[in-house]
C-alpha cells in the first residue's frame, strides 16, 4: 500500500492489540515485584511466567486461523503443552493451600480456549475432507 505523510497506513489491529497485551504483562510482572515476602506472595511472584503464558497462549488460541491450515495441528499441540506445563506448575505451587480463583480462572480460560479451538479446527477438517477425521 502506498502511503503519503497525509495519508498514513492504517494501524494493524492485531499488532496492537498484542502490543497492549504485551505492555499489560510486563506491568504484571512489574507489579509482582511489591508482593509481601510472605509465602503467599512468594507463591504469586513465583506464580508470574506461568500466569503470563497461560494468558498468551488463551490469545495465540483465539487467532489460530491466522496460521497456514497445515500448521494448525501443530499450534494446538504445543498450546495443549504448555497448558498443562504450566497450569501443572501453578497446581504445584498451590497443592497445599487453596489456589485462588483468578489462577483457577486463567487456567480455566486457557483449556477452554483450547477445547474450542480443537472444535473448531476439526469442524475444518471435516469440511476439508467431507466427512469425521480420524
Amino acid at each position: 500500500m502506498v502511503t503519503s505523510d497525509d495519508n498514513p497506513a492504517p494501524l494493524d489491529a492485531q499488532t496492537l492489540t498484542w502490543g497492549a497485551l504485551l505492555g499489560h504483562w510486563a506491568e504484571f510482572a512489574q507489579s509482582a515485584l511489591a508482593l509481601p515476602a510472605t509465602p503467599e506472595g512468594q507463591r504469586l511472584r513465583s506464580s508470574v511466567p506461568d500466569l503470563i503464558m497461560l494468558q498468551a497462549v488463551w490469545f495465540a488460541l483465539q487467532n489460530l486461523d491466522a496460521l497456514e491450515h497445515s500448521e494448525r495441528a501443530l499450534g494446538l499441540d504445543r498450546a495443549e503443552i504448555l497448558i498443562e506445563k504450566h497450569a501443572g506448575a501453578l497446581s504445584s505451587r498451590w497443592s497445599a493451600e487453596t489456589m485462588p480463583e483468578h489462577v483457577r480462572s486463567l487456567i480455566d480460560d486457557a483449556r477452554n480456549a483450547l477445547n474450542s479451538a480443537v472444535s473448531r479446527h476439526r469442524g475444518e477438517s471435516e469440511t476439508d475432507t467431507g466427512g469425521p477425521s480420524d
